[in-house]
Order: C-alpha cells, then structure tokens, then sequence
C-alpha cells in the first residue's frame, strides 16, 4: 500500500520512479500474487464517516490530496454498511495496472537485500520485510527491529453457508440500500454453543513460534484464541457481539453471541469471518469453526495464519521528513514504520512519496499540521510517541492536540466533528501551501 502510494505521488509531481518489488519472484508467508497492494488481512479499510471517525478524515485527506488508494479502493467499494470494504483482487490488479501504465515509473523485480549507499530512496517494505534486508536495517540503526505478530482471517465460500440458520443484515440496519444488507451474514449463538464454541478455542492446537520468538499483538488484530484467554466473555463483547442484530429467523429470541462475516469479492460467493484472525493449525480451525451455527458444512476459500510482522522504533530512527537520521537519503513508510492498518500505511507512504519527490525537485515540503489525521500520525512516528514503549498505533483522536473546550462541554459526536472540521480547514491550507 505504502509503496504504490509513494511511488504514484511522486510520478505525478514529474519525478521518474523505478519501482523494485521481490514479488512474484520472491515470495512471502501471506501474498499470493505479485500484484501490488495485495490486501492479505482484512478486505476493509474501516469507517469511510469523514465527520465523526478519525480514519474517515484520513479517507477524505488521502483523497483530497489525489491518492491512489483511495481512489481505486472507491471503484472496487463493496457494500459494507459505513466501512469501505474493498474486492481485493481486482483492485490490486486495477493498482497495478495503474502504476505500469505511468510514463514515469518502471518496475524491476529483484528482491533488495542491502540499504542502498546513492540515491533516494523509499523502504515501503511493508511487516513483511525480508530477511535478508530485515538484517540490513538492523545492522545499520545499531539496535534490533521491533516486532509482533499478526493474523489471517477465514474466508468462507458462500455457498457453504446454511442460510436456514445465518440472515442477512448489517448492524443496526446501517446498509441504506438492498445490496448493502447483503454486505454481512450473521450466525447466531445460544449460551451453550458459546460456552462450547470458547472450551473448543481454547483447547485447539496452535502454531509454536520458532527460534526463542515471543508473540507481541497489535491490540486491533488479536487472534481470536488470544482473546478468549483473556476472558470467557471477551469475543462476546468484540468481534461477537450480539447488538444491533435481529435474528430474521427467530426475531423474538436475542441471540447469546453472533459470528459476522462479511462480504469479500464483488460476486458475494466469498465472506470473510469479522474479526476472526488465528494462529490455529489448520486441522484445528476446521474443527472449531465449524462448530459456529450455520457454518457445519463450511467450505473454506482460505483458512487463516499468522506472521511476523517487522517495525522500526521510528521515534528514535526517523526525522520530521521521515528520513533515516543515519542514511538521510533512505526514507521509510507504511507499515515498518509503526503505524498499523491499510489506510495509515497507505497515508504514510503518500507523504513519503511527496516529501522525497519535493526534496529531488529542490525545496523541502513541511509534513502536514499535527491536527490533521496524516500529520497526527507522522507527529506520532518521528518523535510523538514514547520510544522505550513504541508499538504499532491506528489514527485516532488521541494522537490530534485537544480540541480547546471553551465555550462549554462538547458531547463525544461533536467532538469527534470539531476535530474533523479543524482537520479540513487545516490539510487544505497545507495543500494549497
């Protein structure tokens, strides 16, 4: 995401970019083509509410300053209630495609395994940096590369799902049209199935980590088993939470826990499970989730894993022009930096690319203001964060300077609304700037 950001934003502000991406020729645990911005988690790019949602203001800033993603994301939207859900295969395609056709950026595909000594440079490796330049960044910053692990939902064929016991519906009936109510299927629960359904996850096999590995989650992708260790009742009040849903089939009875999965591909014959990243062995999946009411003859497109992803402590690496304070001429983005989700990797590698192609051009380009999305989150990596507990962080509001209260108490809607309205008025200037 970050690197086909960059390297577009450049290319539109006159500067020749190469584009070097391993894939296919290079491999990695979770991509299965060597399309660029293969979507490999989720299909979703979260709330597109540009009022009241902080990731929302990063859609409408990424769009405002004529990014790629957004808007071949936009063209490939599936219904998905207030999210922007994405048809992953044919918007990678659509991504790629746009890039090739660039009079200005060419490709080459060779895996970079040393940091490169001339030259400017964009490392938009993504977590899943390879090993080989993974040891390059670690020998040239002095200090070992952060690390967590994340997950892999399920994707499920349609077809396999038992209608007679899933419905149709988003929550709190969000989908305005007929098509959007399609956007997620939901499998309902009683007490017992959800006690049992927990005692089977808990007890499944799991993967080991190899090589002395610890797992360190980011809190927003925690495998499903992870959470039900925290608690029995912990899914229940995440991923399963019953509210905002009326079993079509028994309206009079409110379901214990509901299972949603959401729509995956245009055609609607692939749902993902919402929320449902694991690192159980593939056996033990099968077993478990087929245990979820409606989903006993399930067949799977894609069962789910986990990897290891790789970060920077970018507080203590990176200047303001997210450059590496030891190699001025490499920059990094996306994902190694330590901001986490498509659209903040997306978003970090659209300023990257301006920044870089600014610097070529002859003039520096100040990042965006700390109370827009993109400047809250570059304000968070290159120094705003607290080194010594750095880890991966989605946009939210905590990371903009407090919206002055005077005047009386703001209600959280009003809010979340005064700090997008700032936020506009802001990113516009800087873009006019």
């Amino acid at each position: 995401m970050a690197g086909s950001e960059a390297a577009w934003q450049a290319a539109t502000m006159g500067v020749p970019v190469v584009i070097h991406e391993m894939r296919p020729k290079v491999g990695t645990f979770a991509h299965r083509t060597g399309n660029f911005a293969e979507m490999v988690c989720s299909n979703s790019f979260r709330s597109d509410d540009d009022e009241r949602n902080a990731v929302g203001l990063l859609h409408w800033e990424m769009r405002a300053a004529g990014g790629l993603i957004m808007e071949l994301a936009m063209a490939h939207r599936l219904p998905a209630g207030g999210a922007l859900a994405v048809d992953r295969d044919p918007f990678a395609e659509a991504v790629t495609a746009r890039l090739r056709a660039h009079p200005l950026v060419s490709l080459t595909c060779e895996e970079v395994t040393e940091l490169p000594s001339d030259g400017n440079w964009i490392i938009a490796t993504g977590p899943l940096t390879s090993a080989a330049l993974g040891q390059a960044i670690r020998a040239e910053t002095g200090a070992e590369a952060l690390a967590f692990f994340d997950a892999i939902a399920p994707i499920v064929y349609a077809e396999s799902v038992d209608m007679s016991v899933a419905w149709m519906q988003s929550r709190y009936d969000k989908g305005e049209t007929a098509e959007e109510q399609t956007a997620y299927m939901n499998c309902p629960m009683t007490k017992d199935q959800y006690e049992a359904f927990i005692d089977a996850l808990l007890a499944a096999e799991k993967t080991e980590f190899h090589d002395g590995e610890t797992a360190g989650y980011f809190d927003g992708c925690l495998p499903i088993e992870v959470m039900a260790e925290r608690g029995r009742e912990t899914l229940r009040f995440g991923p399963m939470k019953p509210v905002g849903l009326t079993n079509a089939h028994r309206p009079d009875l409110k379901p214990h826990a509901v299972v949603q999965l959401r729509r995956d591909n245009k055609l609607g014959t692939l749902y993902n499970i919402v929320g449902f990243q694991t690192k159980m062995k593939y056996g033990a999946q099968l077993s478990v989730l087929k245990m979820i009411p409606g989903l006993h003859n399930a067949s799977f497109a894609r069962l789910g894993g986990i990897h290891r992803n790789t970060f920077l402590n970018s507080p203590t690496l990176l200047d303001g022009q997210m450059r590496l304070r030891s190699r001025p001429n490499l920059r990094f983005a996306g994902q190694v930096t330590g901001v986490e989700g498509y659209v903040e990797s997306a978003a970090m590698g659209l300023l990257a690319g301006r920044m870089a192609a600014a610097e070529i051009l002859g003039h520096i380009l100040p990042p965006p203001p700390p109370d827009t999305a993109m400047g809250a989150l570059v304000t968070h990596i290159t120094g705003g964060a607290e080194a010594k507990t750095f880890q991966p962080m989605n946009v939210n509001f905590g990371l903009f300077p407090p919206i002055d209260a005077r005047g009386g108490r703001r209600g959280r809607k009003d809010r979340y609304k005064a700090y997008t309205d700032r936020a506009k008025a802001a990113f516009t200037g800087w873009l006019n700037g």
